[in-house]
């Protein structure tokens, strides 16, 4: 499920994660950026890595709704869609039922019991490339990214040794951004 409902939350939340690292790369509170001359920087791009629903169109409810969303981004300014694919993986037991069985409880396992496994692929090494390509040909000087994976240790690592500022928004997830901020020069959001 698509994280923006409508171009327009997408947005809201761009606007708010620009304010958030502009303040973290200028040593800034939040409440004291106003203050700040200037106040610009300069913004490369804005890569938005995502893969489109399994089994291609046409889609139907809010596999259409997030395929329209794509669409739409792919033609904001200063944006690049990369897509990676989703690849179905069998069926797997729903975690309602695996917590019944671990306590020890024998379940009948039927229909409502299992869903499809989809899987999304090359997203990681599509943003992995992207953030090695910024960093080797010195395109800019931060690095913004939105993750809680921990599969983007390695470009982080890359980014920093070339010089780069990593700056990430795990999105909340705590365990995650843990991890990241050994690997990260802040995070923020």
């Amino acid at each position: 499920m698509n994280r923006f409902p409508t171009l327009d939350d997408f947005r809201t939340y761009r606007n708010n994660l620009m304010t958030a690292y502009y303040a973290a790369a200028n040593n800034l509170e939040l409440e004291n950026l106003a203050s700040v001359p200037g106040g610009a920087f300069y913004l490369y791009r804005i890569f938005y890595y995502t893969a489109d629903p399994y089994g291609g169109p046409p889609f139907k409810g809010s596999a259409l709704q997030s395929y329209e969303f794509i669409k739409q981004l792919e033609r904001e300014k200063d944006i690049a869609v990369r897509r990676g694919t989703v690849k179905f993986r069998g069926w797997k037991v729903k975690s309602r039922i695996v917590q019944k069985v671990s306590k020890g409880t024998v379940v009948q396992l039927d229909r409502s019991g299992i869903k499809r496994n989809y899987v999304q692929k090359g997203v990681d090494m599509r943003i992995g490339l992207d953030i090695a390509t910024l960093a080797l040909k010195r395109l800019v000087s931060d690095v913004v990214v939105v993750t809680g994976d921990l599969d983007m240790v390695p470009a982080f690592k890359l980014a920093r040794t070339e010089g780069l500022r990593v700056y990430v928004d795990t999105m909340g997830g705590m365990d995650a951004e843990a991890k990241l901020q050994v690997h990260s020069d802040r995070v923020i959001g």
